[in-house]
């Protein structure tokens, strides 16, 4: 990559690329054996985190320099079906549960509503609290410390607690066994007080926490005697995912091009928090 580049937030970092790299498909040779130069792949990445964190239109990329928008987003279709960005995201998790320790003690699930313009995309509903508009959900769960464990969308109008059994099943790396002296707790808000979430916590072997702000932080202290957990974690989470401009407004109208980019943005926060990228 020439000289070396440091994390700054908007560039890709020379160890932020050594990660990705190596998670991308093998290049297929062209079928007529002579064609133009392909953009290189460290480009095309250096775009794609351009598009992420500013939330341009990818035409706008042909304005930047770096590479052409139609050769950037074919690139990015074709790793979001190679499943690249969730890779990416999963090594960053194992990476920081060998050196730190995921810590599966206190999770927590929430939700959290973005506006999505584009009516015809996939998995858009109408927004109750946006006076109707379109908007896009995403239900996040979230380690002790904050770290992304799985991200579901779903329409802005789905109901949180419809989200909770995707969102508790599709964890992305192994989880694991609860047991007695090693509980497991999940901290949930008001939205989701109902049995059904309950009976479907106990099943997957969570010990649920599910009350609303006030009273829990007054119940833990007055029965356990220390700091009440609730979802701070989680909210800190979206907050850093938000600062992702492609993520706090949906434009893209195919639901797994929007998880990608929230899978990207799930693994950048995940390798930062391994303090291996500078």
């Amino acid at each position: 990559m020439g000289l070396a580049i440091k994390d700054d937030g908007w560039r890709l970092s020379d160890a932020l690329w050594a990660r990705i790299e190596p998670l991308l498909p093998r290049r297929k040779p062209h079928p007529l054996g002579c064609h133009n130069p392909r953009v290189p792949d460290c480009n095309a990445m250096n775009a794609i985190l351009f598009v992420l964190r500013t939330g341009c239109q990818w035409n706008a990329l042909n304005a930047t320099g770096i590479c052409s928008s139609s050769s950037v987003h074919r690139r990015f279709l074709e790793w979001t079906e190679a499943g690249v960005f969730q890779a990416f995201w999963q090594e960053g998790l194992l990476t920081y549960d060998e050196l730190k320790g995921l810590d599966w003690s206190w999770l927590s699930l929430d939700g959290a509503m973005t506006k999505a313009p584009l009516a015809g995309a996939e998995k858009v509903g109408r927004n109750p609290t946006d006076r109707g508009k379109q908007g896009v959900k995403r239900s996040l769960l979230t380690d002790a410390s904050g770290l992304p464990l799985n991200v579901v969308i779903d329409g802005a109008n789905r109901h949180d607690m419809k989200l909770t059994q995707a969102t508790l099943a599709g964890i992305v790396i192994p989880r694991p066994v609860p047991t007695p002296e090693q509980p497991q707790n999940l901290c949930l808000d008001k939205g989701c007080d109902y049995d059904e979430v309950r009976e479907l916590a106990e099943a997957f072997g969570f010990t649920a926490h599910i009350r609303a702000r006030g009273e829990e932080a007054l119940a833990i202290k007055r029965e356990a005697g220390f700091k009440a957990r609730r979802w701070g974690g989680v909210e800190r989470t979206h907050s850093w995912m938000n600062r992702f401009r492609r993520i706090l407004t949906r434009w893209e109208k195919r639901a797994s091009s929007y998880l990608a980019m929230l899978h990207l943005a799930c693994g950048i926060i995940t390798w930062r928090a391994t303090g291996l990228l500078g």
